[in-house]
């Protein structure tokens, strides 16, 4: 595997691969790679003959009190797991290369579907998220990229920006990897403490219940809300940021169930947010 650090290396190998007529597989992440990344990558790696996956902890995406300079880093660990799936190449920009002096250009997806859910809370957080996806995008050329189910919002923005600015790549959601009692892997879960650690549980468990009300004939999205709503506020010390009934393409909320649905919810526990959603079709 080679770890490339500059943008003008990283286009050096990505002409040469495609004039090879080589297909390449981009993974954006920040870093701090666990379980579900390494998923995305051992699909990139079926269905690719260039695996490229990116880390860069991107200053554009975090607001002025967020947590930018407390965010994880562990670039040895994230090679060796790199290179316990065969990726091919590992790009590790410093920001003053990705966002040089006088950078003042942004790829912004506009309407509600970025000011809901956490845009609510993080006004300026997918204007950064598809500034620096955009740039990778052109940097990496891709063929496909591959993101989480976990991050459901930010996949439907990717999707219209995709859409939107004519990119032709193939955009690969994959399942949310779990913990063995239901948590959503995430960098974030490190912050909790061990009493934290057993009742953040309560975020799966309660999008499940709802789901199997669902299933056994439920189409109130308000009742769907109630129930995960309660069941959470049962346990402390969750704080609900949001709990949402959506269409899972639009971000549009819905009253009644019907087509594809995405229910997200994003709780506070301790100091955490944590996020995690179910999607399916009714």
């Amino acid at each position: 595997m080679d770890i490339i650090r500059t943008k003008s290396d990283l286009r050096e190998i990505v002409n040469k691969a495609l004039g090879k007529g080589q297909t390449i597989g981009l993974i954006p992440t920040m870093g701090f790679l666990h379980e579900g990344h390494l998923s995305l990558m051992r699909r990139a790696r079926r269905e690719n003959d260039l695996v490229i996956v990116s880390v860069f902890v991107n200053p554009t995406q975090f607001g002025p009190n967020e947590d930018l300079e407390a965010y994880p880093r562990d670039s040895e660990k994230d090679i060796t797991l790199m290179r316990s799936v065969n990726a091919d190449i590992a790009f590790f920009p410093d920001a003053d290369d990705i966002y040089p002096y006088g950078y003042a250009t942004y790829v912004q997806v506009e309407g509600a579907m970025a000011q809901t859910l956490c845009g609510r809370s993080r006004p300026i957080h997918f204007r950064g998220v598809t500034t620096i996806v955009s740039k990778l995008f052109h940097l990496a050329k891709p063929h496909r990229a591959y993101f989480g189910q976990k991050d459901a919002q930010q996949v439907a923005i990717i999707a219209k920006m995709i859409q939107d600015l004519d990119f032709d790549i193939e955009l690969v959601v994959c399942p949310i990897i779990r913990e063995a009692d239901g948590l959503a892997m995430s960098s974030r879960n490190r912050y909790l403490t061990s009493r934290e650690r057993s009742k953040a549980k309560v975020l799966s468990q309660a999008l499940h219940s709802a789901q199997a009300k669902i299933k056994n004939g439920e189409r109130s999205a308000a009742a769907v809300i109630q129930n995960i709503t309660e069941r959470i506020a049962s346990v402390k010390p969750a704080e609900i940021d949001y709990v949402s009934v959506m269409d899972a393409v639009t971000l549009n909320d819905v009253q009644a169930l019907r087509g594809k649905i995405l229910i997200a919810v994003a709780v506070i526990i301790g100091r955490t947010r944590l996020i995690d959603n179910v999607q399916f079709e009714v």
